[in-house]
């Protein structure tokens, strides 16, 4: 346990207060009472197996912040960095701002935050090895990062940036609660050393002394409704209509007095409108590996659906497919497959725990996907295997391979959807990534087929089988593109960062934009000429090729876009402390060499 000194002051220790039954979210505060199996139980910290007898042990705490008096001292980090024996590059809670108004009536809003320790942690959901654990003891959230296999996808559905992906060690770390503090008393060390009273902790919904709010939100919170966070705000001042964040994401948070709230809009202070390529950006993106397992893995599930298509639907025109391009299909789906897992998999940052990525089937969506991807490549490898047999036993095998490797593709693509419906990540947040995904797996799959049967089919037969596919590529192409302008109008008019996504996708990578756009038009323009025209022989294969290298190219620029673009609902950083702009500059100018500048270089 923590040793307490006898020197503590009265402030650090936590205190006895009545607190009423139910939180503002309408979730219970009592999370445990005596005689539950939860209850009584030692948390075991250190080996330690004593139990406090602190009598709000099972109810839900959480921390108190008053805007009105935070000073940005950071000695909430600087306690909570030495508590942790925290590397310089990495924080639990951090201080940021917001600002706004002019001289001489300029106000700066600070705001300190680490992990909220929520009722309805979406961490614990989305993490697909079970590393985290919503404890009665206290609420708090605790994460094991020897389970942790290094994925980050707490990172992506956390609003409040809470876990931290440690690129240095390859796993996520994050708050504690300082559980070790409250078992004997105390209260988490970042309260502890507040100087300004800014800082508080106790059982959630009772008001600490000298305070008169408990506020669920303030301007650069992001809304409590994804995750019922348990963090109170007071903040009584009165602030300009419009409060601008001072790191590199150019969003200002604007007085919505129909909403009483802060609403998330463009800084047009900030905003350059030049439209750019931004190629080497686009193309260099931590999320690389993601770029070609989504895009590998669906141009297989489509190109091998329509493979068995071809073999076991009778009376289609393209059963020519089965008979005489079998194997450079199936040969490409296996190798294409096995590239994108394999760079999927390295991208962890603990790749030998793979496994570890089926442990929550019951809540995480990238537990299902893995899971689903996994259950069509041991189909699809199954049928590839047995097909080379010919009797009634290995036949058997192939079809129910065939069953196994569709009912995979399924679930796989589902959920490789479901997955990026977050609520942090709004520009990921629509139905446009379903049709991007589902079009992408026919025009790409349709490609596939189509590359394979010009590589081994005379001409005549090659044109009839590129007729055909060029019909399915064509369907893929127009569905991604309706769900591509529906989104881009709903990013348009939207009340959170996606408007902002949208804007950078038609400025910062404004001109990589357009070319995306012109290639998917010239797309369904090579395929109409083509039945326009009736092109065979040579000129079909001609346009084939053409309309190959630029659906390909449009995807890979697309699915690029896709993943540069998000702007999570992240908390306001400082200028110089989580402000990913000066991230880059350290990383260019060499500042990153130095670790008091808490940036790792760029070699990770």
């Amino acid at each position: 346990m923590f040793e307490v000194r006898d020197d503590e002051p009265d402030y650090v220790f936590l205190s006895d207060k009545k607190s009423p039954g139910k939180n503002q979210y309408g979730d219970d505060i009592e999370l445990a009472k005596a005689g539950d199996a939860l209850a009584g139980k030692s948390l075991n910290i250190n080996g330690d197996s004593g139990i406090s007898d602190y009598p709000d042990r099972y109810k839900q705490h959480g921390f108190y912040f008053n805007a009105d008096n935070c000073i940005s001292c950071h000695a909430c980090e600087s306690a909570c960095s030495e508590k942790n024996d925290l590397p310089p590059y990495l924080a639990y809670r951090a201080v940021g701002y917001v600002e706004g108004g002019t001289y001489p009536n300029y106000t700066r809003l600070n705001i300190s935050m680490a992990c909220n320790h929520c009722d309805d942690p979406v961490c614990l959901k989305g993490c697909p090895t079970r590393a985290y654990t919503k404890f009665a003891e206290y609420g708090a959230v605790l994460q094991d990062p020897e389970i942790c296999f290094g994925c980050g996808y707490c990172t992506w559905v956390c609003p409040y940036n809470a876990p931290q992906l440690d690129m240095e060690k390859g796993h996520v770390h994050k708050c504690n609660m300082c559980v070790d503090r409250l078992e004997v008393g105390l209260k988490p060390a970042c309260t502890s050393a507040c100087l300004a009273g800014a800082l508080d902790f106790g059982v959630i919904e009772t008001t600490p002394e000298n305070r008169d709010q408990l506020k669920t939100q303030i301007p650069g919170f992001p809304t409590p409704e994804i995750t019922h966070p348990n963090i109170r705000f007071q903040q009584t001042r009165t602030l300009p209509k419009e409060m601008s964040r001072t790191d590199s994401i150019d969003i200002k948070y604007q007085l919505n007095d129909k909403k009483d709230a802060y609403i998330p809009v463009i800084n047009e202070t900030r905003i350059n409108t030049t439209k750019l390529w931004n190629l080497k950006k686009l193309l260099s993106s931590h999320e690389n590996a993601h770029i070609a397992f989504t895009l590998s893995t669906q141009a297989v599930i489509g190109a091998f659906l329509i493979f068995l298509y071809s073999q076991y639907i009778s009376g289609n025109t393209i059963s020519i497919i089965s008979e005489q391009v079998r194997y450079p299909v199936l040969i490409a789906c296996f190798i294409l497959m096995s590239f994108g897992m394999l760079k999927l998999n390295l991208h962890l940052g603990r790749p030998e725990r793979f496994y570890r990525g089926f442990y929550n089937l019951r809540y995480s969506p990238v537990s299902r996907e893995i899971a689903g991807v996994s259950l069509f490549f041991a189909g699809m490898s199954g049928y590839i295997f047995f097909g080379f047999f010919d009797n009634l036993f290995t036949q058997f095998m192939a079809g129910a391979s065939a069953i196994v490797a569709v009912v995979g593709a399924i679930i796989g693509t589902y959920y490789m959807y479901k997955l990026y419906r977050i609520p942090a990540r709004p520009f990921w947040d629509h139905w446009q990534t379903a049709t991007s995904f589902i079009g992408n797996s026919m025009s790409l799959g349709g490609l596939l087929v189509l590359l394979a049967s010009l590589l081994t089919l005379d001409m005549t037969l090659a044109s009839t089988v590129i007729q055909n596919l060029m019909v399915v590529i064509v369907f893929g192409v127009v569905l991604e593109g309706i769900g591509l302008l529906a989104h881009a109008y709903a990013m348009k008019h939207a009340e959170h960062e996606g408007v902002l996504s949208h804007f950078e996708q038609k400025t910062k990578y404004g001109k990589s934009y357009l070319l995306r756009n012109i290639l998917i038009m010239a797309s369904i323009v090579i395929i109409y000429l083509s039945y326009q025209f009736s092109l065979n022989g040579n000129m079909l294969v001609v346009s084939a090729i053409l309309l190959a290298l630029i659906t390909i190219t449009s995807t890979i620029i697309g699915r690029a876009l896709f993943y540069v673009l998000v702007i999570p609902t992240t908390m306001p950083g400082a200028f110089f402390w989580r402000n990913k702009g000066f991230e880059e500059h350290a990383r260019e100018t060499g500042l990153a060499d130095m670790p008091q500048t808490g940036v790792l270089p760029d070699n990770h």
